[in-house]
């Protein structure tokens, strides 16, 4: 099976917005987030978020359809990489967990490419210490960690179409800058600091791995 490849520049209030092609067929969505923005997970409480301090930076509010914690999109930060799959696929399966499966494999196999020994999280949910509210702090079915730092944060959101795997590859980690916009307690800031890691390898070479990877 072939992917169409689309890579377009959004906000991402707008990149998430986007609904899912009916019929679904295999698909790589790349978004260059046009500004930068603060992405909740769908049940992350509004509490979290110091709205004065994202007004003052001019990031942008979003909340995305599935779960897990707040993600500071910046540009050139990060990766932005949806795979969308249908139902009726082979790499589709019922298991919520299981589905991850296969999307940490590839990115494993890209990093791997570009001589970075990538671990994929098999095990359960482990939220850590911050987990639920900053998500390159807890580790999901399908992320990736190299050196037992967070590389590849996954979320899945999934219709009766199929599903869209929304995955972020770190080339920078700044946790003082999320800490700047969230509420959370001042010890957060050192828990924080060697849970992710971005990557030295350019983000185009990533996506080229990846596009030349797809199963």
């Amino acid at each position: 099976m072939s992917w169409a490849v689309e890579r377009r520049s959004l906000a991402p209030s707008a990149f998430h917005a986007l609904a899912l092609p009916e019929p679904l067929e295999r698909a790589v969505w790349v978004c260059d987030a046009a500004a930068p923005a603060l992405v909740l997970g769908s049940t992350q409480p509004e509490e979290v978020v110091d709205r004065a301090a994202c007004a003052r930076a001019g990031v942008e509010v979003v909340r995305r359809r599935s779960g897990g914690g707040a993600v500071l999109v910046v540009p050139g930060d990060l990766l932005w990489v949806d795979l969308l799959v249908p139902r009726a696929d082979p790499l589709w399966h019922d298991d919520v967990g299981t589905a991850f499966h296969w999307v940490g494999d590839l990115f494993a196999a890209v990093l791997a490419h570009h001589g970075q020994p990538a671990v994929v999280h098999r095990g359960g949910l482990v939220e850590g210490g911050w987990g639920r509210e900053v998500c390159f702090a807890g580790l999901g079915p399908g992320e990736v960690t190299v050196g037992g730092a967070k590389v590849v944060g996954l979320a899945q959101r999934r219709t009766r179409h199929g599903a869209r795997f929304q995955c972020a590859v770190l080339h920078r980690w700044d946790p003082d800058a999320l800490l700047g916009l969230l509420r959370l307690p001042a010890e957060a800031r050192a828990d924080l600091a060697d849970v992710a890691t971005g990557l030295s390898t350019p983000p185009d070479d990533v996506l080229a791995t990846l596009l030349e990877r797809l199963p």
